[in-house]
């Protein structure tokens, strides 16, 4: 499965947690997400302390254990989602 997580700082944590994740190497990086989790992509608006990141797994239990690793500084949203083949699949049936 594929998931859209996104997030929003808590007032005031902008700088200390950037300057936690700027520290973290790309091994600790992978071992807070586990072995479930393939991060495909983040993508970071510093200004406004939000952003957006894609990941697969097939379990939505390590992703949520992973955003739980980081939601006292942010609040974060998991959303499952589907890319367009998937989408064009399903909506195919609707024409059934």
């Amino acid at each position: 499965m594929t998931f859209l997580i996104t997030w929003q700082l808590h007032q005031g944590k902008l700088h200390a947690t950037l300057a936690h994740f700027s520290q973290l190497t790309t091994e600790q990086d992978q071992a807070m997400m586990g072995e479930e989790i393939k991060m495909i992509g983040r993508w970071h608006d510093l200004v406004s302390g939000t952003g957006v990141a894609i990941c697969e797994s097939d379990s939505i239990e390590a992703v949520s254990a992973y955003a739980l690793k980081w939601n006292n500084d942010m609040d974060i949203s998991v959303q499952a989602v589907v890319d367009d083949e998937q989408a064009k699949a399903l909506g195919s049936r609707l024409l059934v």
